[in-house]
């Protein structure tokens, strides 16, 4: 396996580029549905398309999105449909995710050929039940959906990892795949991408924590299986109607996007991830892990090691994404403003929590979960 592969960064280089007629093409023929519109959607590394179509013909309309994934993924098919498998089984468990769409032959997926002019790329071919809702990324989090997606990301944790079970479970454990925090060393690969100096630093002393502090414990940390990714775009929520005298917007969790990432890794990595996608959107991101941590832990109560862990983590996880994001712009120039979105306000976060430090930063999480939770009478 290459180190370009081993991180998940080679799929740049082979994102699909399907035109808007092969797609229809995709979707009449694999799928026997009869298309009335599409639309791209943005995507990271794979090609997205969203579909509303006429069921079988009649007038009921159906919405799906159209996921064409990378021909380097998906040369890994156990993978592919294990993702599917976790996110169809979630679905039926209750969760707010994806349902996938069986073809015409009774399947979740197909490996379909692409003819780009000549050129024959095989991409994996997926159609899933279309979500409506807002992402988390354009509304003003409240405390209350904070504490929910804390809560969202632990039941999905204890549901993947006690309840789920497939053949291909085995393929979570993604050996070094970047973007799991154990493997936070490996970012040093890719830190020459950090054209300034004072930023390059930060990056090599949260690595150095993570090896220091964490690394020797990772054995002590409860595993489970990640999602992994659970930013401010892979999240959606709804506006609900409470009438408790607070004239706040109030919503909650309506789908759980992108399973791409998903490996086995610990309880305490999706605290962090979560906590750091969290952070990036707030107008008042220091508090945020505390509502995060609240909800979590009404589902998972995490252990004094875990927490102890947790301020580097969400670090760790800071330069992971603000890394590869440099990293992937010097590969596809094209796409710096989609894959520079964390960055803007990111490397503002993570000098903040490198400046103030663990204990006041852990201390501000534990001060707004205990009055959160004292208000909200949450036990």
């Amino acid at each position: 396996m290459s180190s370009e592969k081993e991180t998940g960064y080679s799929q740049i280089t082979n994102k699909p580029a399907v035109s808007e007629a092969q797609a229809i093409k995709l979707v009449e023929t694999l799928f026997g549905l009869q298309v009335s519109r599409v639309k791209p959607l943005p995507s990271y590394d794979d090609q997205n398309f969203y579909f509303q179509t006429w069921d079988d013909g009649t007038s009921t309309q159906g919405e799906y999105v159209l996921k064409i994934i990378n021909s380097e993924d998906s040369k890994n098919t156990e993978l592919v449909e294990v993702q599917t498998c976790a996110m169809k089984f979630l679905h039926d468990e209750g969760l707010p995710t994806p349902n996938a769409q069986l073809t015409k032959t009774g399947d979740i997926m197909s490996l379909e050929p692409i003819d780009y002019g000549g050129v024959i790329q095989k991409h994996m071919v997926r159609l899933l039940t279309y979500l409506p809702g807002t992402p988390v990324a354009e509304i003003k989090t409240t405390p209350e959906i904070l504490f929910d997606i804390g809560k969202m990301a632990a039941i999905l944790d204890e549901t993947l990892t006690k309840k789920f079970q497939h053949p291909y479970k085995k393929s979570f454990e993604r050996g070094d795949f970047i973007w799991n925090l154990s493997n936070t060393p490996l970012l040093r690969k890719y830190i020459y991408a950090i054209e300034e100096e004072n930023l390059r630093r930060i990056i090599e002393g949260v690595i150095t924590d993570f090896e220091s502090s964490v690394k020797q414990n990772l054995k002590r940390f409860r595993q489970c299986v990640n999602h992994g990714d659970l930013n401010d775009h892979n999240l959606l929520v709804e506006k609900i109607n409470i009438s408790n005298g607070n004239s706040r917007n109030q919503y909650r969790v309506s789908g759980i996007l992108d399973f791409s990432d998903i490996s086995y890794g610990c309880y305490i990595f999706e605290v962090a991830i979560t906590i750091m996608y969290m952070m990036i959107e707030s107008s008042d991101p220091l508090p945020v892990g505390g509502y995060v941590i609240a909800g979590y832990e009404s589902v998972v109560p995490l252990t004094k090691e875990e927490k102890e862990a947790l301020f580097t983590l969400v670090c760790c996880r800071f330069a992971q994404s603000l890394v590869m994001a440099r990293y992937s712009v010097l590969l596809c120039p094209e796409n710096e403003e989609y894959l520079m979105i964390t960055a803007k306000t990111g490397w503002k976060h993570l000098t903040t929590l490198h400046n103030k430090g663990k204990e006041v930063i852990e201390k501000i999480w534990e001060d707004t979960a205990r009055s959160y939770l004292k208000e909200n009478h949450e036990h």
